[in-house]
């Protein structure tokens, strides 16, 4: 399903940047628009991953690191049945983490010096854990497309002004509109869809390591530190803001329309939802196994060093 999804994406975006080259130069513009917009998607699906990583220089941790960096995301990748990924360190006093790559057999993970500074194991794991669950929704490669084709087409927009042939075909004003309205529709689908896939992963993500409030714990910590530690790459590179667990950039109050990340708050209140709800359902399990003589099995249990 994450592959249809990305490859409905990848339609839809690319019909939008076919319609823009269109107003700017008819058949002939859409043409252009077409191929450009096969050639991002090809670009775009291969080397995603090392885009981003090259502009963060985020750097490997090889197996073993006395972190135990390496040999945690290993641990929690087979509890989420998935590959290995790479996993990297970025040099930045912020506390944050993102995942990236076309699918769970080219995936990576990256967290920041802050966050390996300002988090407990457990907070930890359940960050990447979260990450982990982008992987496995593969969430890493829609948003990375949906991010390119929205600068891609602010980019084509902002040629607008400068073709002849788009002011014979809607005027002026219609140009400007067209300037203003084309990015704007690119960027509400990507803020849309990254608000909806973080509660889809803090909720996959607690279920991977066994334990919602490992995360909730490690969301106020990481909203704190990113709304008072610059993150300079993430400021020179804001396209790629929605990527992280938590906005590098700005921190956001509410959930309003155009946030690339739901309030922390509303995550946190969710996890806790999630954790109370698993402690019912224990607590009930349990007495129905007491009263029948069969013992019960804790199912929100996971194996590793953090179960």
């Amino acid at each position: 399903m994450g592959y249809a999804k990305t490859a409905i994406l990848m339609a839809a975006m690319t019909a939008l940047f076919m319609g823009v080259g269109y107003l700017l130069g008819g058949s002939g513009g859409a043409v252009i628009a077409l191929i450009f917009a096969a050639g991002t998607n090809a670009f775009t699906w291969w080397n995603s991953d090392r885009m981003v990583l090259r502009a963060y220089n985020a750097q490997p941790v090889a197996p073993g690191d006395r972190l135990g960096l390496h040999a945690m995301v290993s641990d929690l990748a087979r509890n989420a049945g998935l590959p290995e990924p790479k996993v990297y360190l970025i040099d930045t006093p912020q506390p944050n983490a993102f995942a990236t790559g076309r699918n769970p057999a080219n995936a990576a993970v990256a967290v920041t010096s802050g966050l390996m500074r300002s988090l407990s194991r457990e907070e930890l794991a359940g960050v990447v854990a979260h990450e982990l669950a982008h992987i496995r929704n593969h969430d890493t490669a829609i948003m990375t497309v949906t991010a390119t084709f929205a600068g891609a087409i602010s980019m084509l927009a902002n040629f607008a002004l400068f073709f002849g042939g788009s002011r014979e075909r809607m005027g002026l004003v219609g140009t400007l509109l067209m300037m203003f309205l084309a990015p704007l529709a690119a960027a509400l689908v990507q803020m849309a869809i990254s608000r909806t896939r973080e509660y889809a992963a803090d909720k996959a993500g607690a279920d991977i390591c066994g334990q919602p409030l490992w995360l909730a714990s490690a969301l106020e910590k990481i909203a704190l530190g990113a709304a008072r530690i610059d993150n300079d790459a993430a400021e020179r590179h804001p396209a790629t803001a929605h990527m992280f667990i938590v906005n590098p950039l700005h921190a956001h109050k509410r959930d309003n329309l155009f946030a690339t990340h739901p309030a922390t708050e509303n995550r946190v209140a969710a996890l806790r939802a999630m954790a109370g709800a698993s402690r019912q359902a224990s607590a009930s399990g349990e007495r129905q196994a007491s009263t029948s003589g069969v013992p019960k099995v804790r199912s929100d249990r996971r194996p590793g060093p953090w179960s």
